[in-house]
């Protein structure tokens, strides 16, 4: 069978036509409601089935009924709205279609039939294409197999993924956004951008703006969240994540160790390093810091250092990475000198030994704790915070007001991610979802409890001191703002 076929661009969304025939390895392409991508994508599939002699497409969902319901019934649609259907062999029992003009074809599967997706073979050429739909609904490992299978010479391979961005603790979100690849196309469309959009359903969409703006933002802007109960003000978080500054300087400490003590100090700068700086500390006024720490215990995976401005309440630097406890605490070591030997609160449910190192290496700026001594019934004191069912929902509270009033103190987009992903459970406890964290958060809240301990009285300003040359060759001079270091 012969055919010359045109297809006019004029049916495509003018907003997707730059990703019509883009070849990147992977197109990712997500949004709100109503934003006309999983249409352009099933078009796009209709016109490179007809467009290339060689081609083979697997369609993936969760499950396949999933996908008898969207996928397939939408590519039906739109070959029967074109009057393409004598060009093609629709088989409604094993959901494949079969370009008649060249044996081009495309499977339909779910990911619930691992089976059928090892045993799918095309009756003409091998497969070069992949369309993941809902892609928020599959496993990282279920990628990670389509991945592999679209493999070998030839034909230019592609994934193309699309979903609605809801839970900011998606693996998705790791993969394809928090790490730039050369690889990767994304492209966010909102129902601002389909240009054939009902007007009824367009309105439906708008009135969210007051019934629901949190709503509003998630699902029909498509912008990062979850739906539920959130806890922290998502609407003035996503209007911070649209401002916040880049970090001045990414990396970490260097020091020497002597099993004793940490001498020769020096900050290295590095794009994969897991400080990020937001304020130097070299103002000609006097500032002093303090520092909230979280250990990895219970769940969490990271070691956590949230630096304050403890007069203003800025965020000034985040600490975040996998360390083992030793390795944290120097860091936590060097942050703190780094900070005017800033008061650092480190929590002690979990792991005390950050706290006892810090003593032993002659850190003396740490938070105290009152204790009531269960043997003696004296009064004790002691170092480190301590999270109980009293301090936990007081210090959340704390933090959840000054979200609410003072977003703009936030400047670091993990962080705010984080806040943004905190639900109240059906119980009433505040906690991160399944699968995420909420240790960047609890840093946050005990280093603004701890302001409470930071003397704000007026001080003079000492000379430059050795120790805080080391972190610099010419500290004299930073290079971030050419200001004087002063110490306090």
């Amino acid at each position: 069978m012969e055919a010359n076929i045109t297809i006019s661009k004029k049916v495509f969304n003018k907003a997707f036509l730059p990703y019509l025939d883009n070849d990147s390895r992977y197109l990712v392409l997500y949004g709100g409601a109503g934003s006309g991508k999983s249409y352009f994508v099933a078009e796009r599939w209709i016109y490179k089935l007809l467009k290339n002699s060689k081609f083979n497409l697997l369609v993936v969902r969760n499950t396949g009924k999933s996908n008898r319901d969207s996928t397939f019934a939408l590519i039906k649609q739109i070959v029967t709205k074109w009057n393409l259907k004598k060009y093609f062999k629709i088989n409604e029992s094993d959901l494949r279609i079969k370009c008649l003009l060249n044996e081009n074809e495309i499977i339909f599967a779910g990911l619930d039939d691992v089976e059928k997706l090892k045993s799918i073979t095309f009756s003409k050429g091998e497969l070069t294409d992949i369309w993941i739909e809902e892609a928020s609904e599959i496993l990282e490992s279920d990628f990670n197999q389509l991945d592999v299978r679209l493999r070998g010479a030839g034909t230019k391979k592609q994934i193309v993924i699309s979903f609605n961005p809801i839970d900011v603790n998606h693996w998705l979100k790791r993969r394809f956004f928090d790490s730039k690849d050369d690889n990767t196309t994304v492209f966010h469309s909102t129902y601002k951008d389909n240009d054939f959009l009902d007007e009824d359903y367009k309105r439906l969409l708008e009135s969210y703006k007051e019934t629901d703006e949190y709503y509003y933002n998630v699902y029909c802007l498509g912008q990062w969240g979850v739906l539920g109960k959130t806890v922290f003000d998502a609407k003035k978080l996503n209007e911070r994540l649209q401002v916040i500054p880049k970090p001045l300087k990414t990396g970490y400490f260097d020091y020497k160790y002597d099993g004793v003590k940490i001498t020769d100090i020096k900050w290295v700068n590095d794009r994969n390093g897991y400080i990020n700086i937001y304020q130097v500390p070299n103002s000609p006024v006097v500032t002093k810091y303090c520092i909230g720490g979280d250990t990895a215990g219970d769940g969490s995976d990271y070691y956590i250092g949230q630096v304050l401005d403890a007069k203003s309440g800025e965020q000034v630097a985040v600490l975040r990475h996998q360390f083992d406890a030793d390795q944290y605490t120097r860091q936590m070591y060097c942050l703190g000198k780094y900070y005017k030997n800033a008061l650092i609160s480190i929590e002690s449910n979990f792991d005390s030994y950050p706290i006892r190192e810090l003593q032993r290496l002659g850190y003396n700026q740490m938070y105290v704790r009152e204790k009531i001594d269960d043997y003696t019934g004296k009064l004790e004191k002691k170092f480190g915070f301590r999270t109980t069912s009293i301090t936990r929902p007081t210090i959340i509270s704390q933090l959840i007001e000054i979200v609410r009033e003072n977003t703009e103190l936030l400047n670091d987009e993990a962080t705010i991610l984080e806040l943004l992903a905190i639900i109240r459970n059906e119980k009433g406890r505040i906690e991160a979802p399944v699968g995420g964290h909420d240790d960047l958060m609890m840093a946050l809240a005990i280093a603004y409890e701890s302001r409470s301990q930071v003397s704000l009285k007026e001080e003079p300003i000492a000379p430059e001191q050795e120790f805080f040359k080391s972190f610099d060759p010419d500290m004299s001079i930073h290079k971030d703002y050419g200001e004087k270091i002063v110490v306090v």
